[in-house]
């Protein structure tokens, strides 16, 4: 059986989900790194308002949506559209020993900001070694 392939229609889809599209935009860019007790995640959100940014957690997965209005008016003509607008939404998932009912969110020049603290139980601890006073000798039977 012969197929027919289309070597641009494959690099459309590649680059569309790379990029995504004017109606699916590309997930936010994100670095993510640990400083102390805490773990750090900024995400790239340009142009968004900040009273469109929502955060959720449900069972440990961290659910990031925003949303980018076009900035023309709906009857503008566009000569060149490359900023995607519409709905962004990306999910983390995060680890057991990080504490979700403390998440800090600070969103500056475009940038959304995440602190979520080590939860206690999982900070290493020192552990005491006490010494008896005297030695028993054990006896085998």
């Amino acid at each position: 059986m012969l197929m027919r392939t289309d070597p641009f229609r494959e690099l459309d889809r590649l680059t569309e989900h790379v990029l995504g599209t004017a109606a699916r935009p590309a997930a936010m860019p994100m670095d993510a790194f640990r400083d102390g007790d805490t773990f750090i995640v900024e995400l790239d959100l340009p142009g968004v308002a900040p009273e469109s940014i929502d955060l959720d957690i449900e069972r440990n997965v961290l659910t990031v949506r925003a949303e980018r209005r076009p900035s023309a008016a709906e009857d503008a003509e566009f000569v060149v559209t490359e900023r995607p607008a519409g709905m962004f939404s990306r999910q983390l998932f995060l680890g057991e020993t990080l504490d979700t009912e403390r998440v800090d969110a600070s969103y500056e020049a475009g940038v959304l900001r995440l602190r979520i603290p080590v939860a206690e139980q999982a900070k290493p601890r020192k552990i005491a070694v006490s010494g008896a006073e005297s030695r028993k000798q054990i006896r085998s039977g």
